[in-house]
């Protein structure tokens, strides 16, 4: 037995160090490095080539048919917030909202809203362009770039903490379906972790990373069209449709069983794919107005929403590919024992592996997949609470942004930092997402 699972942790190790290779060196599409570490794996581990073959269709085709209309139906509403400026709008009215002194506080809940139902990237490039036009307006206190840096740093928190912690965001989604999680309990309890994650990532932390750290003028610059904006309330209720439809059908579950079947209806509209769908069509006329027909609107929007989405799609289907095979071969088997022997707590076993496949793979949501889709023994074995669960992969998945996180070179661009200042800014802040993310919890999971 100490044979095999050396064996297969060495085929794991392999696999993944030969993806992180391709990528790094060979500068290969992490879709095609993933594959090949996946068949690695498979080769390495003792798998007939065939049925690692079949692991890797397996793990691509569920991972797409459960996840790949989430992922566009995000995208096109990420792309109709960003072309008509309803997302910008927003944060330039809560920034106005706030003042001076409370810009940070702003900038935070404006990251943590907007980037709900959004990719990290998304919400990237629809809010930073906006904290960095409020931030140049801020009065200088001799302190150089500092404030300015700071406040796009708190925005970039809450689009981090969301994108880790809480659903409907795509990647603790991923994680939910995976592990038959309570939707409406983890959002809760991402929430009640997420919001002090927040604070300490963004407005404490930034106090000592942003001091002597210089951004030049940003490399890019959001796309948008020439339409009149929405109001502040037509976006706000774009960005949240999707969050309240999907808690709304949590409802019925919460109810006394005498009355609970008059509100089945509420449940419809709770799957993710159509609470999303529905929130898609209602911002097209809630954005754009009588010109949501127009060919040249909807060409942009669905060319904005198209393009990211094949390499996205690509990346986390190879990251099925991956963690199918790595759970035909046994991993998951071997991590449930592993915590049967009580070494560990399961939530710190979920974290550390998250953790390890996003410092070798670069990519966020292919360590939530790739995690989530290892740890049902686990959890059922040690009876873990899947909803912290989730909660812990989440964490562990953002841990250390570094040079094969495509999300690092974005950020680079966008807060307009050299190398040393990307990484003590940027990959400091993801790294205490994720630890502060993680204690907290640790802590949380004892009570509730």
């Amino acid at each position: 037995m100490i044979a095999a699972d050396a064996r297969l942790i060495a085929a794991a190790i392999t696999g993944i160090a030969l993806s992180i290779l391709l990528v790094v060196r060979g500068r290969l599409h992490p879709f095609v490095a993933l594959l090949c570490g996946a068949f690695a794996v498979g080769l390495l581990s003792g798998m007939p080539i065939a049925d690692t073959a079949k692991a890797v269709q397996k793990g691509v085709g569920d991972i797409l048919g459960g996840t790949g209309l989430v992922v566009a139906l995000g995208l096109a509403l990420g792309a109709m917030l960003q072309l008509s400026d309803g997302a910008g709008g927003l944060a330039r009215a809560a920034l106005k909202m706030s003042g001076v002194a409370g810009a940070s506080t702003a900038a935070l809940v404006a990251g943590l809203v907007i980037g709900l139902p959004l990719f990290f990237e998304t919400g990237l490039v629809l809010l930073l362009p906006v904290v960095a036009t409020a931030a140049a307006a801020l009065p200088q206190r001799g302190e150089g770039d500092e404030a300015k840096l700071s406040l796009m740093l708190c925005a970039i928190a809450g689009l981090a903490v969301v994108h880790a912690l809480v659903p409907p965001h795509p990647g603790p989604l991923l994680a939910v379906d995976a592990l038959h999680a309570n939707l409406a309990r983890t959002i809760g309890y991402g929430l009640l972790v997420g919001i002090p994650t927040a604070i300490i990532a963004g407005p404490l932390l930034s106090k000592f990373t942003a001091r002597g750290v210089r951004i030049a003028p940003p490399v890019l610059a959001a796309v948008q069209l020439d339409v009149p904006a929405p109001g502040v309330g037509r976006a706000l209720l774009v960005i949240l449709m999707p969050v309240v439809l999907i808690a709304a059908g949590q409802v019925e579950a919460l109810l006394p069983a005498s009355i609970a079947p008059r509100f089945a209806w509420l449940s419809i509209a709770s799957n993710p794919v159509l609470a999303l769908l529905i929130a898609v069509l209602a911002a097209l006329p809630l954005l754009f107005g009588r010109r949501l027909f127009e060919r040249s609107i909807q060409d942009a929007i669905w060319t904005e929403a198209v393009t990211p989405a094949g390499t996205i799609l690509l990346a986390i289907g190879a990251g099925g590919a991956l963690k199918q095979v790595l759970v035909q071969a046994g991993i998951s088997d071997l991590l449930a024992r592993v915590a049967a022997g009580g070494a560990l707590s399961p939530l710190l076993v979920a974290w550390l592996v998250a953790a390890a496949i996003r410092l070798s793979i670069g990519s966020a949501t292919v360590a939530t997949i790739t995690t989530a889709g290892i740890m049902p023994a686990l959890v059922i074995s040690s009876g873990a609470s899947p909803e912290w669960t989730v909660l812990a992969i989440g964490a562990g998945s953002v841990f250390f942004s570094h040079v094969n996180d495509p999300g690092f070179w974005l950020v680079k661009s966008y807060l307009g930092t050299d190398m040393p200042g990307t990484f003590r800014t940027w990959s400091l802040l993801e790294t205490a997402v994720s630890v502060v993310g993680l204690a907290f919890i640790l802590i949380a999971s004892h009570f509730l």
